[in-house]
């Protein structure tokens, strides 16, 4: 099918666009919706401002639409950007959550799109390895969970990452998806990328209740590898 993948930059939206095209769909557009509230009902929100720089290396061609970041102004910002595209279907990075799934499907069938969600309701261990697997390399870019301190903060999400969120998950029941919004990613590189991501600048904010790191500049690295932050 021809599809629009819902791209926030995040390591399950590029993991999810990622298995579409493995699976031999044809995924021209990466759609991105801009809440205005950070604290959106539906959407990913840090470091937006960098999805451009993941399409242009991707060679896809770029959809956004604004949205106060309220459930409808959520669901009216998704319904402007897929409608009048020349697609099928949607590709999604949804994986447990129910309430994410209902509205992204509500906004689809009006418009008679196929939902195409690779990851949902999967072995959250076996994605994540799955995940590993795949070239897609990505770093942490939100904590907000007992046990993620402020030093995972531009961490990589590798192997040994993934080995200690393991070990928190044991003493306090993290999802080591992230999945109840213990932490957010960034996606510096992927198979679908002709030239890696590099971070020039940054900022950390952080509180008693955790912390972002907001990019403030990037750019395309020369080649195809090299070190990202």
């Amino acid at each position: 099918m021809r599809l629009a993948s819902l791209y926030s930059g995040g390591k399950d939206s590029a993991f999810s666009l990622y298995l579409a095209e493995q699976m031999g769909h044809d995924v021209p557009y990466l759609v991105n919706i801009i809440p205005e509230d950070d604290a959106s009902w539906i959407f990913h929100t840090p470091n937006l401002g960098l999805v451009p720089l993941a399409a242009e290396s991707m060679g896809k061609e770029l959809v956004t639409a604004p949205s106060t970041g309220t459930e409808e102004g959520d669901m009216e910002g998704l319904r402007n950007a897929l409608e009048g595209l020349d697609v099928d279907g949607v590709v999604t990075g949804a994986v447990w959550s129910d309430y994410q799934w209902d509205r992204m499907n509500l906004v689809c069938g009006d418009l008679g799109l196929k939902v195409i969600s690779p990851l949902w309701r999967k072995d959250q261990d076996l994605v994540m390895e799955q995940f590993l697997d795949s070239g897609i390399r990505a770093i942490i870019v939100g904590c907000y969970a007992e046990g993620l301190g402020e030093e995972w903060l531009g961490r990589e999400l590798d192997r040994e990452a993934v080995d200690e969120l393991k070990a928190i998950r044991e003493r306090t029941g993290i999802s080591i998806m992230g999945e109840g919004g213990e932490y957010e990613s960034l996606t510096v590189d992927a198979p679908m990328f002709s030239r890696p991501m590099g971070i020039k600048g940054f900022d950390k904010e952080w509180s008693r209740t955790g912390g972002t790191l907001r990019i403030t500049s990037a750019e395309l690295l020369r080649g195809t590898s090299g070190r990202t932050l």
